[in-house]
């Protein structure tokens, strides 16, 4: 049977040319997504700053909670979380330590800002000048000896660069002071490996020192888990109905082949096993040839997501051979389940009624396919509609997902029925070519059907991903522009005291971009100045007064006030309205708000005023 199959394939090469194209496609996606996948999962980032430090301790990155079932749930810090400086001398007294260094980092124009004091973490040694002592002067790394800083006098160029981080030194109170966490360190370093165990902090050695350095890391690696399962899964159903599209076209195109052959006695096990061979003989070849390519195709992606900035350079790639097996076993399950679905018809019923229909095919919708077409279409309506009342992006992108899934699967199993009705409209294509193409396509609906299907969902699926995200940006963009009324935005480092010392100016706000977890649900957050604040920002109060707005109130959206964290623990917020592109748009009123506890704090350096 295998000889015979092989021998079919080597004279319907044209024909099997669509599925094979499909399955390449999908083996190399798979390959290379689940090399993403498997980096997220297992990959790992190198310490640089702190490799020449056995133990570091620092914040705990993550967000935690015990759910009633005693499992933990635990959610990534956008942010670092910092720690007090006063464990510094706890862990000093720990027998054993003869050692502990604490750092402050912070990004400063472009360089990643520390202390002095923190030199020995690397270590960093001076190749030229002396160490930073005045609250004008910095040291610079090796690589930017030469360059200088507006403000502050270079007295020093260490010997040392690190390779992903260009690195820059004040004194130790200048940088405490810069970095404005008083009395709080990022981390501290404990010399030599010795057991230490804090309250408020954790302990990390060897590689987990890179994700505390690193934190972007850890962020990446939970962005690559879900990009890898979401982009491997849509290519791998993509592939699948892609096939089983090719192969009932390629069936109808055989089917008086079948018939004749069950007319000489060939049983349905046969004919399908006969089926089933060719699909395998070409996932085979294919999985083999996609695997491979895979391989370069994850490297390519990950270049490119280094590029864009979603992945830091130094989280290395895992290179294992799962991902490759995973592809290659997955394309050949897929064409044989493709192949005995599009056989199966020719199969099951008798010879004589193949070759009848064969010759005349029939005009008419099985009932089953009909009655699942139609409540998988009212199942797409009903999505659509929700979709359309949504107005948060966490709620909303899997939902167009599934509603762009659907909708294909129903013009899937309604594709006969669209078919008739497409080619019943009075549309001509010009000349007698086109006369001729109209009434082809009637007569053969069944065929015309099977190419909707695969191309509907390539369109769909490939203008969902692609237009999703442009669609969220632009009107992002739109709410935030029109959420502000200050006449300039001012980036980063800028000093608001000295903006509002220019004459015309009348009112100037600092803003600082955060975050906030309330029981690991994380919301967008903005720190402002409250002074002049209705002249920069486009508020509207709609419920509450921000009369004594401060440091013991919060804005909240209508959105998050119907978020069902208000059932717990609550502090007065002041309502306003502020538009923010992820979290949904409308007033903001208010309301009761559970205690807002700030797990991502963002360094100072980023504000700006407006």
């Amino acid at each position: 049977m295998m000889s015979f199959a092989w021998k079919t394939l080597r004279h319907r090469k044209a024909g099997f040319a669509g599925a094979f194209v499909a399955l390449l496609c999908a083996a190399a996606l798979v390959t290379a997504c689940g090399m993403l996948l498997e980096t997220g999962l297992r990959g790992s980032v190198a310490p640089e700053r702190y490799a020449g430090t056995p133990v570091i301790v620092a914040g705990d990155q993550y967000a935690r909670m015990t759910k009633k079932s005693g499992k933990e749930k635990a959610k990534i810090l956008s942010e670092r979380r910092w720690i007090s400086a006063s464990l510094a001398e706890e862990i000093g007294r720990i027998p054993g330590v003869t050692k502990v260094v604490t750092e402050v980092t912070f990004p400063y124009a472009g360089f990643t800002a520390h202390g002095w004091e923190s030199a020995a973490l690397t270590p960093f040694t001076l190749a030229q000048g002396r160490a930073p002592s005045a609250a004008d002067e910095v040291v610079v790394d090796a690589r930017h000896s030469g360059r200088a800083i507006p403000g502050y006098r270079v007295v020093g160029v260490t010997a040392q660069a690190l390779p992903n981080q260009d690195t820059i030194f004040f004194s130790t109170d200048t940088a405490r002071r810069l970095a404005g966490h008083a009395g709080q360190v990022t981390a501290i370093g404990v010399f030599p490996r010795v057991d230490v165990a804090v309250p408020g902090a954790v302990t990390y050695t060897g590689d987990e020192r890179g994700a505390v350095e690193f934190p972007d890391a850890e962020n990446a690696r939970i962005r690559l888990i879900s990009l890898g399962g979401a982009l491997g899964g849509t290519s791998l159903l993509v592939a699948i109905l892609v096939v089983v599209g090719t192969f009932a076209l390629s069936m109808q195109q055989r089917r008086s082949e079948i018939a004749l052959i069950r007319a000489v006695g060939a049983t349905p096990r046969q004919a399908r096993h006969l089926i089933g061979r060719e699909a395998l003989l070409i996932s085979m070849i294919a999985g083999l040839i996609g695997s491979g390519s895979g391989i370069l195709l994850g490297f390519w992606l990950r270049a490119v997501f280094v590029d864009l900035g979603a992945v830091p350079d130094n989280l290395r790639l895992v290179l294992s051979p799962f991902p490759s097996i995973v592809a290659a076993l997955t394309t050949l399950v897929a064409a044989w389940v493709a192949a005995r679905i599009s056989v199966r018809r020719a199969t099951t019923i008798r010879p004589v009624e193949a070759l009848g229909e064969t010759a005349m095919p029939t005009a008419r919708l099985p009932w089953v396919r009909l009655v699942a077409g139609l409540l998988v279409t009212a199942g797409a309506v009903t999505l659509t509609i929700v979709l359309s009342s949504l107005s948060t992006e966490a709620a909303s992108s899997p939902v167009t997902m599934l509603t762009a899934l659907l909708w294909t699967t129903a013009v899937a199993l309604l594709g006969p029925l669209i078919a008739r009705v497409v080619t019943a409209l009075p549309l001509r294509g010009p000349g007698v070519a086109g006369y001729l193409a109209r009434k082809n396509l009637r007569a053969e609906t069944g065929r015309f059907a099977s190419l909707i299907t695969p191309l509907t969902l390539v369109t769909a699926m490939t203008c969902t991903i692609l237009f999703m995200q442009t669609t969220v940006e632009h009107a992002a963009q739109g709410e935030r522009n029109a959420g502000v009324r200050a006449d300039y935005v001012l980036g980063p480092g800028t000093s608001a005291g000295a903006v509002r010392e220019i004459p015309g100016v009348r009112a100037a706000t600092e803003v600082l971009h955060t975050s906030v977890r309330i029981n690991l649900g994380r919301y967008s957050a903005q720190a402002v100045t409250p002074e002049g604040l209705a002249q920069t920002m486009d508020l509207k109060v709609m419920v509450g007064s921000l009369d004594g707005f401060g440091n013991t109130s919060a804005a909240i959206s209508r959105t998050g006030g119907r978020s069902p964290q208000r059932r717990h623990r609550r502090r007065t917020a002041a309502g306003a309205r502020r538009r923010h592109p992820r979290h949904g748009t409308g007033r903001r009123d208010l309301r009761p708000w559970p205690r807002l506890r700030r797990s991502d704090p963002a360094p100072p350096p980023r504000r700006g005023p407006r």
